[in-house]
């Protein structure tokens, strides 16, 4: 027993440091949780997540050369079109624009060059801007678990594979695509009337007595000028046509020639070859050059998830092998008498771990090793998104300084944020849903 709280505090200590440092330093102090768990305490070491970190690496890779192709840059605007077009419900319109746009990039970094549009529309409609601002902000990161190319739901898919249970990549997204919907809606609909409107709002009358002020809100921010060249379009069409054929295949698994076990091959190698061909389709019909895909934000980004779960991935499972029976006879029955006590600590861990592809890597070993069965995770997989409670990550953060209203805000008492309520709700209304989608599915 003191063995396992000595073992479980290390493992805490090095993704409390790893969080504390930020970037690739997540992976690295996982990697060193890693060595002292097997030469300091002899614990036999768990293999590590090679095939989720591959799929990772694959889908990012084609990720980042649709960025430089100029994809991500025309589906913005086509975006900006639609929320001028129908400016008075942008409270609606905009975060199912952000969340859509996750689900098909695969990253929520798309919304960034969104949220000042958001903002403009809003602040030109009269409306509030903090309203369509915070749940666009919340819903472009719950967009995650319903992407077909995130990092996250590539990550449960190849958990699932290696746990023997038959969780297809169509299961994954019939759960948590709806699920997302809905919960996002509901938040939208609170946020219909949160705070007072601008003329009504004293705060905001104050600011307005200063020219510079003033001035400020008159800048015109705007995509639609921005000349979208044809090879952009057609990078946006090869990109969603490998996300097709991956669903299309992982659909009817009888067109894929049988690997060496007599079955199909599998969906986390499929995955794989199917996302770096299309890449390699956008990257001659764009004439990308392969350095600027390496520079991208998106490249980068997916590097740092890759990095982190493979050292925190890799320390968790290897501590929760080494501890399952411990694990199983002293929290076992708890969570399966009341599995939506694994929810919350999932969600808890998220709102430190700024992935939740991280959170998952930590929390499904976990959940496997309690005997949680894989339908219920997949249905309490949405929990995995808690980062916007410190609202400390990179999306809220830009939401506040491109509202140039200041509407969108951290509060006094830092947790009385914008994001707070319409995460809860959005968050909280979703896994209600996969939960009762899965139960349905399984």
């Amino acid at each position: 027993m003191l063995m396992f709280w000595i073992q479980f505090a290390l493992v805490l200590g090095a993704v409390l440091i790893g969080i504390r440092r930020g970037g690739v330093s997540l992976g690295l102090i996982g990697g060193l949780g890693v060595a002292v768990l097997v030469l300091g305490f002899r614990s036999a070491p768990s293999e590590p997540p090679i095939a989720v970190m591959l799929i990772i690496l694959a889908v990012v890779t084609a990720s980042a050369t649709l960025q430089v192709a100029g994809g991500l840059d025309y589906l913005v605007q086509l975006t900006e079109r639609m929320l001028r077009a129908h400016p008075k419900y942008v409270t609606i319109l905009a975060p199912l624009s952000t969340f859509f746009l996750t689900v098909c990039c695969g990253t929520g970094h798309a919304v960034y060059a969104l949220l000042p549009v958001i903002a403009d529309v809003a602040l030109k409609t009269g409306i509030r801007p903090e309203r369509p601002m915070a749940i666009s902000s919340v819903a472009s990161q719950m967009g995650i678990t319903a992407s077909p190319v995130a990092a996250a739901v590539t990550f449960f898919l190849g958990f699932a594979a290696k746990s023997g249970y038959p969780v297809t990549l169509v299961d994954i997204i019939l759960v948590t695509m709806p699920a997302g919907v809905v919960g996002l809606l509901v938040a939208a609909i609170w946020s219909f009337n949160r705070g007072l409107d601008l003329d009504k709002d004293p705060e905001y009358q104050q600011r307005l007595q200063d020219p510079e002020f003033r001035k400020s809100l008159d800048a015109d921010v705007t995509t639609l000028g921005k000349a979208i060249p044809l090879t952009a379009k057609i990078s946006v069409l090869l990109f969603f046509a490998g996300v097709g054929s991956i669903i299309f295949l992982a659909s009817f698994p009888e067109l894929l020639p049988l690997g060496h076990n007599g079955k199909p091959v599998a969906m986390t190698t499929v995955v794989q070859f199917v996302m770096l061909a299309f890449g390699a389709f956008i990257m001659f019909a764009a004439n990308v050059k392969a350095k600027d895909i390496a520079h991208s934000s998106v490249f980068t980004a997916g590097m740092i998830a890759v990095v982190s779960i493979f050292g925190i991935a890799w320390m968790s499972d290897t501590f929760i092998s080494a501890n399952k029976t411990y694990l199983i006879d002293n929290i076992g029955v708890m969570v399966k008498l009341a599995p939506w006590t694994f929810a919350i600590a999932t969600f808890c861990i998220s709102a430190f771990v700024k992935s939740q592809a991280a959170t998952l890597a930590i929390t499904l070993p976990l959940g496997l090793a309690l005997g949680l069965p894989v339908p219920l995770l997949l249905g309490l997989m949405p929990a995995s998104y808690a980062y916007f409670f410190f609202a400390f990550y990179p999306s809220d953060l830009a939401a506040i300084n491109m509202d140039r209203t200041g509407t969108t805000h951290i509060g006094k008492y830092l947790l009385n944020h914008s994001f707070m309520v319409p995460g809860l709700i959005g968050v909280s209304v979703s896994t209600v849903c996969a939960y009762m989608i899965s139960r349905v599915l399984f």
